[in-house]
Formats: structure tokens, sequence, C-alpha cells
């Protein structure tokens, strides 16, 4: 039913963007995956090589036996940004997502929203981005074959950044589920990559230079053992993301030299939440800024242990912030009410009230 309520006309500063799933759909299109995923990366390098301005703290989160709610806010100083996002890997059976989000960017100076969007989207993309960056500065130079494990939401989505921002060109795939498999490799036909299909975790990683595990379920699981992961490799283990959801077997850890977002966050959520708190690691905006190496050796297991920080989303957000200057693919929210008066919001109610009832009689 449509309002009696009247309109009013809000200034510039009270109309916040905002993309919506459609917009962000189009949006995409519009620049293209491969570009989008690309120019995507370099936002992400761009605030991981100012890490030190930004606000840092790990995720507000509230646990519940089927999943986790959580809120992500950071800020650089002038440009405050949260995110909103849930986890519930029991969803997919009941046909939902298992994550969800929507972000916020807000003006630091004046506290008022600059941009809302649906992030359920952007947050797959901006995952794939971070991982293929990541694996930028640490998988072994010339890589071309990645293994997948896991071929849920998120599969297409890396391999396509594996693709663009390192050339990786062939990808082996497995998922306990074999529809899931067949889907990424249809969705994935035609983009000048090569797919092999495989029946086991064990099947996938031979030959692999990057091994790239995402599962969904919530448990302490061993998608990877020890004896699977030979000298030299680079592991992108974006699956276990909060506390009790782990993929790789400890063995495997202690192997390697391991590389986090935000260690704080990932010692409570990622596969080091299995290893003592003073357990060394290296987080990755110190490899960008070259106050720590990265990878040093042939034979060197690197592993990034990603569970997605506030920082990355930001940059997403600050990305298709800066799209919508070439774009209609958004539309203005009247989100902040805007008095003629500052000290008078009560008297802009009310006189909305005589309005409405002007309309009425």
């Amino acid at each position: 039913m449509a309002s009696n309520i009247p309109n009013h006309a809000p200034s510039k500063l009270a109309m916040v963007p905002f993309v919506s799933v459609e917009h962000m759909m189009k949006l995409v299109n519009g620049i293209g995956v491969k570009q989008f995923l690309s120019e995507l990366s370099v936002y992400v390098e761009e605030d991981f090589l100012r890490w030190e301005l930004f606000d840092k703290a790990p995720r507000l989160a509230t646990h519940s036996k089927e999943g986790v709610i959580e809120l992500m806010p950071t800020s650089d100083g002038e440009v405050y940004g949260f995110k909103y996002v849930n986890g519930h890997p029991k969803n997919m059976s009941e046909g939902f997502q298992t994550v969800t989000a929507f972000g916020v960017l807000a003006n630091v100076s004046t506290g008022y929203p600059m941009l809302l969007s649906e992030m359920t989207i952007l947050t797959a993309l901006r995952t794939a981005a971070t991982s293929a960056l990541a694996a930028k500065y640490l998988a072994p130079q010339g890589s071309r074959c990645m293994a997948m494990i896991g071929n849920g939401a998120q599969c297409e989505f890396q391999a396509l950044a594996f693709k663009e921002i390192l050339g990786i060109n062939v990808f082996r795939l497995y998922d306990i589920d074999a529809t899931a498999t067949d889907k990424a490799s249809r969705n994935l036909s035609g983009k000048g990559i090569t797919i092999v299909k495989c029946k086991s975790s064990q099947e996938a990683v031979e030959g692999a230079q990057i091994i790239t595990t995402c599962t969904a379920d919530k448990q302490y699981a061993t998608i990877l053992t020890d004896n699977m992961v030979g000298t030299g490799v680079h592991i992108n283990a974006i699956g276990g993301d909060c506390p009790g959801k782990t993929e790789l077997h400890r063995d495997i850890l202690l192997r390697s030299d391991i590389f986090v977002e935000y260690a704080p966050q990932t010692r409570i959520e990622g596969e080091i939440q299995k290893l003592p708190q003073d357990h060394a690691v290296t987080e990755l905006w110190q490899v960008m800024t070259d106050s720590s190496e990265g990878r040093r050796t042939d034979n060197q297991i690197t592993l990034f242990d990603s569970v997605g920080f506030a920082i990355e989303d930001f940059s997403a957000l600050r990305y298709v912030r800066d799209q919508l200057a070439h774009t209609t693919n958004y539309i203005d929210l009247d989100m902040i009410a805007d008095p003629d008066d500052p000290r008078d919001l009560f008297g802009m109610v009310m006189r909305a009230e005589d309005e409405w009832q002007a309309t009425i009689c």
C-alpha cells in the first residue's frame, strides 16, 4: 500500500547511494568479472600498504549452534567502514546462502553515511581478489596449476582471480558433492582455462603448485593431511574462518611458514587456532611493505591462513564507491533526516504530520 505521508526534498548530503544485488550484478558485468577482480586487488594492495593507518580489532562475533553473525569495522581516519556478515553452513541444505552481507562507508568528519551496498556478491569477489593478491607474494614463481578443494559458491571467483592476477590456467577440482564440481566446471567453461575433475583430494593436489581449500562445514575437518602436501607449494586456506572450523591437519601448519591478515583475529578463527598463541606468524602487509620475508626458497611451504578482515571489505566498498561515478547502477536512498534547522527534528516530524493530515481531509 502506498504511503500518504508527503514527500520532502532532502538535501544532497541526506541522500545515500545504495547498491542493490541487481545493481551489483550490473556493475560487475559492466566492468567485466576479470577486470573487476584485478582492479579490486589493486585497491586491497593499496590499503595493505597503508595498514598502520587503520583502526584494527578482531571482528565482533555472535555465535550460535547454527552459525555466526559478525560486524567488521575499520577506519583510515577519514572514512569509516563496516560489514555485517553471517556464516551459517547449515543454510545450504535449506536452500539459503551460507554467507550473506551488506556494508557501509561513512564520512568520519560528519558521521554521515556515504554508501550502503550489498556485500554477498562483493565479499566473494574481495575474498578471491585477496587470495590471488597474497599468492602473488607467496606462491612459487611461474605457478600454472591450482587444486581447488571445495567447489561451492567461492570456487569460480577464486579460479578467475588466480587466472587474471597470476596466470593460473589449470584447475584441478574436487568436492565431496560431485554436482558442485559439475556446476563449477560448467560455469568456468569458455574462460580460457583447463578444468580437471578429480575424484579425491589426493588426486586434486597432484602436480598443483597452489592448493586452495574452501569447504563450508563448521567442524574440525581434515581436508588436507600431511602426506598430501609436498615441499614448495603454496596453500590458500580460506574455509577455516571461525572458532571450531578448520581444514588442515596440524602437522601441515608445523611444516609451513604461515601468513595471516590480522594475527589477533586469525588466532581466534583461523587454522592457527589449533596452535599455541605464541606460534610465529607473519602478517601479509609486512611482506608487501618488505618489512618481512615471504617466499624465500623453492622448497618452502607457504600457507595463507585467510579468515577475511575488515580492511579488505573497506577496500571493496571503496572500489565500488569509485565506480559509481561512471555508472547509474545504484539508487539514492533518503536515509538521513534533514530538517531546515538541525535543532528542530521534532518540528520536521510535526510538519510532516500536518501535511499528511491535509492530504486526507
